[in-house]
C-alpha cells in the first residue's frame, strides 16, 4: 500500500508543479528553451513515475512502515536543503550533495551515491548550461570555469 500512497502523492505534486510552471516566462527571451522547460519536464516525470507506482502490481501489501516514512522524510529533507543551497553552491555541487543522502536512502553506498551525484551534477550542468543554453548557477564551479 505504501507504493500506492507515494504514487498518489507524486501525481498530485507533479500536477501542482506543472500548474505552477505554466506561468514561467522570461521577460526577455534570451534562452531558446525558456524557464518553463525544466520544471515541466520534472513534473511530467514525477506524474509518470507516480502513476506507475500507483498501478503496478506489488509483491506484498504491507502498508506504510516506519522505515519507509524515515526514508521518505530524509529524502524530502535532502531536497529542501538542495533548494536552499542551490544558488549559493551552484547546480553541480548542490546536486551532488543532494544525491548522496537520496542515493543512500535507496540502498546505495556512500561511494556509489557520491560518484553518481558528481556525475549527475556535472552531466546535467553541461547538458543544460552548454548544450541547451539554460543558464544555471555555477556556484563553486565558477572558480574552476573562470568566473562564468
Amino acid at each position: 500500500m505504501s507504493d500506492r500512497v507515494l504514487g498518489a502523492v507524486c501525481v498530485v505534486l507533479g500536477a501542482g508543479m506543472a500548474w505552477a510552471a505554466q506561468d514561467y516566462v522570461a521577460p526577455i527571451s534570451y534562452e531558446p528553451v525558456g524557464p518553463r522547460a525544466f520544471p515541466m519536464l520534472l513534473a511530467g516525470l514525477l506524474v509518470l513515475a507516480g502513476s506507475w507506482l500507483g498501478v503496478r502490481p506489488s509483491a506484498h501489501q504491507n502498508g506504510l512502515r516506519l522505515a519507509h516514512l524515515k526514508t521518505l522524510g530524509l529524502t524530502a529533507l535532502a531536497v529542501v536543503i538542495y533548494a536552499l543551497l542551490f544558488e549559493s553552491l551552484g547546480f553541480p555541487v548542490a546536486t551532488a550533495a543532494m544525491a548522496v543522502p537520496v542515493g543512500m536512502a535507496f540502498g546505495g553506498g556512500w561511494r556509489q551515491s557520491l560518484a553518481g551525484g558528481v556525475g549527475l551534477g556535472l552531466v546535467l550542468f553541461l547538458l543544460f548550461d552548454r548544450l541547451l543554453d539554460v543558464v544555471l548557477p555555477a556556484g563553486l564551479l565558477s572558480v574552476i570555469l573562470g568566473g562564468r
